[in-house]
């Protein structure tokens, strides 16, 4: 072990990671917005539309991530999509990851006792404000350790972002191992950075769970 090579390489290391948390944390966000988007979409909208945005949920499902990434970074341009490698990444990881997010939303919305809903619109409340005062909540309590269990998942999706050349940790780690030949230290960093990253977010959701938890047993 030569632990005076990653004192070399360590800020371009930490700029690496910088940008692993950056990608993960806009795709996780955009990724939820939009999965919450299709989930609801799903729930209230015409079944038509239903049927066009489960077919979504099935083709992203069923294709591996680096296909999708691929044919989004260099087959764009034949349809005039043109991106940098970053904006390429950021948009293919809110892709990848909004059908699973919707599914999850489906099934948090589902766990809602019908109950409380059909009391809702007996005493008067539009659908607006059943959604936002019991359906979001509540099905936020069921959801999210699913939540948290795949936005973890897509902390691993980013090391393939390094195939299109976004300069994240794994293509960092990868030319520190092409300059010095020391893969032994090159991934021992890569793994210790992104346990680190991933104890964070499943300490960050237990802790967040705790709290709504808390919360709606104080309204109620």
């Amino acid at each position: 072990m030569e632990w005076s090579i990653l004192q070399q390489y360590g800020p371009m290391l930490l700029r690496g990671f910088g940008v692993t948390i950056l990608c993960w944390a806009l795709g996780t966000i955009f990724g939820m917005v939009l999965g919450l988007v299709i989930a609801l979409a799903q729930r209230y909208g015409p079944r038509p539309l239903g049927w066009l945005l489960q077919a979504y949920i099935e083709i992203i499902r069923g294709t591996p991530f680096l296909v999708q990434l691929f044919v989004l970074y260099y087959g764009g341009p034949l349809i005039g999509l043109r991106l940098e490698a970053f904006p390429a990444g950021l948009l293919g990881l809110t892709v990848y990851g909004s059908p699973y997010f919707a599914e999850i939303f489906r099934s948090g919305f589902r766990a809602v006792p019908q109950g409380q809903i059909e009391a809702a619109r007996a005493i008067g409340m539009s659908e607006l404000t059943i959604v936002h005062r019991i359906l979001m909540p509540l099905g936020l309590v069921s959801a999210l350790p699913a939540l948290v269990n795949f936005s973890i998942i897509l902390t691993k999706e980013t090391v393939i972002l390094s195939i299109i050349t976004v300069p994240e940790l794994m293509y960092q780690v990868q030319r520190m191992s092409t300059e010095t030949f020391r893969y032994l230290e090159a991934n021992l960093v890569l793994a210790l950075f992104f346990w680190a990253l991933v104890e964070t977010i499943s300490r960050f959701g237990r802790r967040l769970e705790a709290r709504i938890t808390k919360h709606l047993i104080e309204r109620t």
